[in-house]
């Protein structure tokens, strides 16, 4: 078995099984006419936060309310993934024994018989009442179809708006309105040693409610790295709230009921739960999820610098006063910490007055921002401290931020088009088509043309591209027929009139 810590033997993803291939199969953007434009201000403006006025928020022994307020909100997720050998490239790796759970969705033991479709599972939570639902990367990576099971069991299929793999978040939606959410807390605020509830639905068992402490913040156990991301951002809370297979993507909550990170990963030398338990902080996933509606792609932000953590060793040896803060060993030409005038054998003490004792820190603070953002880094060189402005750049050394490549917005139809992947084109058994992947108020939504609608042809004209069927649907006027598939595959037609004139 590969290590990957030599405190822990293994580090296993909590949801195996699960075969890698596709990054994304679109993206979605809020358009500027829509008011939402992050997830914090859809919920504020959905009435649901009136919920939470009822539970106490200090710690006691009685966790019924949390249950109360979370369960409803945390989804059971199924990824169908087809073709080739259903060995998945985790499971190669990690060559983890069969444990009970394995059964259900085809374990490791298992797996090298199986050929085509197969399934995985895990958990995701509830975002917004329109039907946005975060969950990891690794529980759909490569999935074909994923389906949504709420907690009263109506089942949905859900398109899969993008992907994080730095950060191993995904982002959900389903048609439907008015679904119950958890509030959004502040995971800067996490203290070790408070109380927190760990909410998943795995299997298609309903929710499942374990309870713990903060054990640890700040844990980098080098897992989503070693899978080849090299930006990867790792600043985990450790938790010993039993966290088992087919939890992942499920919600991890304080006493006030608030999401304060999302279930991700175990220590374990059997694949199930062994007193460590890790989670993706929320206020990173704020990020991802944002940015993802926003620009169809996460922006990551980069600073330029190769850092190390403080050790008594290094301290003694560069001359440092104490240990706080983290060691620039390499400044990169060009980068945005060079252009701000950071240098080597600096130390930087904090990212926008956010202390940073640890590189898994530094990352995720960096990471919160986008390219173009200016931020103030404390450095202390030598004896003297400092506040430098950095513009943070992206891995190409830009400051402009970039949308996701082949994606169309029709403001006067009201809609966003992309262009589908190869996997949804064996999918729904077509050559070509484009999604629709955001709508707002236009003549697609009058029309009742649903969120994930493929498009396959516009006045029995077969569309390749998303800017083809854009340019097609300018040069038309007046009735026109749109053709395509729904998100559950079923062949339907609408009628759009088009006022234009040629």
């Amino acid at each position: 078995m590969k290590q990957l810590l030599d405190k822990y033997k293994i580090l296993t993803l909590v949801l195996a099984g699960v075969a890698g291939g596709v990054a994304s199969l679109g993206g979605y953007m809020v358009f500027a006419s829509n008011q939402f434009t992050t997830i914090e201000a859809k919920q504020n403006a959905s009435g649901q936060l009136a919920r939470y006025a009822s539970l106490n928020a200090v710690p006691s022994f009685d966790f019924t309310g949390v249950s109360e307020i979370a369960n409803p909100a945390v989804v059971h997720i199924k990824s169908t993934i087809s073709g080739g050998n259903a060995m998945g490239e985790g499971n190669r790796q990690q060559q983890m024994p069969m444990d009970p759970f394995e059964f259900f969705r085809g374990g490791p033991g298992m797996e090298f018989q199986q050929q085509g479709p197969r399934q995985a599972s895990g958990s995701g939570v509830i975002l917004s009442d329109d039907g946005f639902i975060v969950t990891n990367n690794h529980v759909i990576d490569g999935a074909t179809k994923i389906e949504v099971v709420l907690n009263d069991k109506r089942t949905y299929v859900a398109e899969l708006v993008g992907t994080d793999p730095n950060t191993d978040i995904a982002l959900l939606r389903i048609g439907e309105k008015g679904l119950p959410f958890l509030k959004l807390g502040n995971s800067d605020q996490v203290k070790v040693g408070q109380w927190v509830v760990a909410v998943g639905n795995p299997f298609n068992l309903n929710s499942t409610v374990t309870l713990g402490i903060v054990s640890a913040m700040g844990r980098n156990i080098d897992l989503l790295r070693s899978k080849g991301n090299k930006y990867a951002i790792e600043n985990f809370i450790q938790t010993d709230a039993a966290i088992n297979p087919g939890n992942s993507g499920g919600a991890l909550v304080n006493t006030a009921g608030e999401l304060v990170g999302i279930n991700t990963a175990i220590a374990s030398e059997t694949g199930s739960y062994a007193g460590y338990g890790f989670a993706v902080p929320v206020n990173l996933v704020k990020k991802v999820v944002n940015d993802i509606m926003k620009y169809g792609k996460v922006q990551r932000a980069l600073l330029g610098v190769s850092i190390q953590e403080i050790s008594q060793e290094l301290a003694d040896a560069q001359g440092l006063k104490d240990l706080k803060g983290v060691y620039v060993a390499e400044v990169v030409e060009n980068g945005a910490g060079e252009k701000a005038g950071i240098k080597k054998g600096d130390v930087i003490l904090k990212v926008a007055g956010i202390e940073v004792n640890t590189s898994s820190r530094l990352q995720e603070e960096v990471g919160k921002y986008r390219p173009g953002d200016k931020v103030v880094i404390a450095v202390r060189r030598k004896s003297a401290v400092m506040d430098i402005e950095a513009t943070l750049l992206d891995a190409d050394g830009k400051a402009k931020l970039e949308v996701a490549e082949n994606e169309v917005i029709d403001a006067y139809l009201g809609m966003k088009m992309d262009n589908i992947t190869r996997e949804e084109k064996l999918a729904l058994g077509v050559k070509s088509g484009v999604k629709v992947t955001a709508l707002d108020k236009g003549l697609f939504k009058d029309a009742g043309i649903p969120a994930g609608f493929v498009i396959t042809h516009i006045n029995n004209e077969p569309v390749y591209s998303a800017k083809g069927a854009s340019s097609l649907l300018k040069l038309l006027s007046g009735a026109i027929a749109i053709e395509g598939y729904t998100l559950d595959k079923k062949e339907r037609v609408f009628a759009v009139k088009l006022p234009r004139e040629d």
